[in-house]
């Protein structure tokens, strides 16, 4: 999977992923020195275009993901998490993907597209503010809550970011379960375990139905690849 910040890269075998690693965007595209079958999904046309001459590769677009009512500038890493996430957990299925963008997507029981949001992830909104203000710095995110009412600079970023974006996720959530009381809900991408762990401190009595799973994307390529099976590791 080509993401905007980071190459995501996994081996399987039928439906047992041996290994997932990562990569960032600023490294090499390495060569392909076996000929094993290589599924490519990517929202970075011009890394695409390296990969998309060898037999070994194929290049997955929408046209390949079975999900109903998708519109054109769908990405495809939302139909594939998507289709990962009904394909293992059931349907209707909401995908919150927490990688650079933090988007929500969600299907129904006929395994229909109902829409979904993208606001900036974790880590896009903290670069956006130290790269356009002259006075708030670069952070990081601790492992655990901040204090709401934060009495220096970096907290306070922390505390509004992380804050704002667990209010905007609950408020989803239950916009969501409203509609579909029974559905799972799946949270992945880089900042996953970082944001359920967030989530769940915070509001520890809206967790039903609430999974984490870093793969999902890749499910949804084991998905197309075996005819829908689901992979049954990590």
């Amino acid at each position: 999977m080509l993401g905007n910040s980071r190459r995501h890269w996994a081996k399987f075998v039928g439906t047992t992923v041996l290994k997932a690693w990562d990569e960032e965007n600023t490294v090499q595209l390495p060569p392909l020195t076996d000929h094993l079958p290589l599924l490519i999904a990517s929202v970075i046309s011009e890394q695409t275009s390296y990969w998309a001459t060898s037999p070994q590769v194929r290049v997955l677009t929408l046209a390949d993901v079975p999900l109903k009512g998708m519109y054109s500038t769908l990405g495809i890493d939302r139909a594939l998490a998507v289709f990962g996430g009904g394909t293992c957990y059931g349907w209707p299925i909401l995908v919150i993907d927490a990688g650079t963008a933090l988007t929500f997507t969600g299907a129904d029981t006929e395994q229909r597209l109902v829409g979904g949001a993208i606001l900036p992830g974790l880590g896009l909104q903290q670069s956006s503010l130290a790269q356009k203000t002259s006075a708030l710095p670069a952070i990081e995110f601790s492992q655990d809550l901040p204090q709401r009412w934060a009495k220096d600079t970096s907290q306070g970023i922390q505390s509004g970011i992380i804050y704002t974006l667990l209010a905007g996720m609950l408020d989803f959530i239950k916009a969501w379960q409203t509609e579909y009381p029974q559905s799972y809900i799946v949270i992945t991408g880089g900042d996953c375990n970082r944001l359920h762990s967030y989530f769940t401190k915070l509001f520890p009595d809206n967790n039903a139905h609430l999974v984490v799973d870093p793969h999902l994307i890749f499910r949804g390529m084991v998905a197309l690849k075996t005819e829908h099976g689901c992979s049954q590791t990590l």
